[in-house]
């Protein structure tokens, strides 16, 4: 009669699961033991020339490759600046793409707020820029700025490309604390389409009000902290009176219940007095300006003429 087989010991039991279970660590420990070795006989930079192929070799692959750069919310930032700083290009290896010194290249170009850049390993590349925009161009000290809503200076990355058609929109404000107040005023033109269309710049006078230069020369005075009601009345004049396409040189809007328009002398050809003669007395000078009062905001104004004193 045979005898059962004896039952293995609990300790038997333990080292042989512990055994099965080190075996792969051991493994692993053999094969960094291995690389240990062939990197401290090898020198780095030897090395790294022979697995050089190897790696190249992988990054060639076509699936591999940069297919397309998407580039999204770029309205002033140029094309041409913005792939400069991503250094890559469709047909370069994707693995190549590095997405911190891109990104970090992108936010210090002029106009960019923020940006976001993805890299797919199926070879797309995607830029998401917010800009921020400059609100208006402040002319200083003889030096024409880009500022923000805010007044503060933004950065030029030079008049070329789009850049300076985009310049060319903007409201001009010249002088002193206009950057600081042109937001509140720039606003209430927009307000007004048809008054903002024959401005040409706001200039702050003594940084306590504003006058608006107009595209035929004329000089619009505007009342200190009262720039909204006298646009919106201006727009109504105009509207009812043809205002602006008149042959002024000046609106004075100072005053809340009056208005004066001083306007552009008569073309005449110049009359010859005899020498050591006066002209004749009341005739107006060529060079004299006239102005009208105006009491309220008539839809059919008669003024009342009287020489400029």
């Amino acid at each position: 009669m045979k005898r059962p087989a004896s039952r293995p010991s609990r300790t038997g039991l333990f080292l042989k699961r512990q055994k099965r279970l080190l075996r792969p660590v051991a493994g692993f420990m053999l094969l960094a033991a291995l690389g240990a070795g062939v990197y401290l006989a090898v020198p780095l930079p030897t090395l790294q020339k022979q697995i050089a192929p190897l790696r190249d070799k992988i990054l060639g692959t076509s699936a591999l490759r940069v297919t397309s750069i998407r580039i999204e919310g770029a309205n002033l930032t140029s094309d041409s600046a913005i792939r400069n700083a991503l250094n890559i290009a469709v047909g370069d290896p994707v693995l190549n793409f590095n997405v911190s010194h891109a990104r970090e290249a992108l936010n210090a170009l002029p106009f960019v707020d923020h940006v976001s850049v993805e890299r797919h390993l199926s070879g797309e590349i995607d830029v998401h820029i917010t800009e921020r925009p400059p609100y208006a161009v402040w002319q200083h000290q003889g030096h024409f700025i880009l500022i923000d809503r805010q007044g503060q200076k933004v950065p030029d990355q030079g008049s070329n490309d789009k850049d300076a058609t985009a310049f060319a929109k903007l409201p001009l404000v010249v002088g002193e604390g206009a950057n600081e107040n042109a937001a509140a005023l720039i606003d209430v033109l927009q307000q007004e389409p048809d008054v903002k269309s024959h401005v040409t710049a706001a200039v702050r006078v003594s940084n306590r009000r504003w006058n608006l230069s107009l595209k035929d020369g004329a000089t619009v005075l505007l009342p200190e902290g009262e720039e909204a009601p006298a646009i919106h009345r201006l727009a109504r004049l105009n509207a009812n009176t043809q205002l602006l396409e008149r042959p002024v040189v000046l609106i004075d809007m100072r005053l809340p219940d009056r208005l004066t328009i001083r306007e552009r002398p008569p073309e005449s050809s110049s009359t010859t007095t005899p020498q050591g003669g006066d002209a004749a007395k009341g005739s107006p000078s060529p060079h004299t300006a006239h102005h009208t009062s105006m009491t309220k905001d008539p839809t059919r104004p008669t003024p009342e003429e009287s020489r400029d004193e």
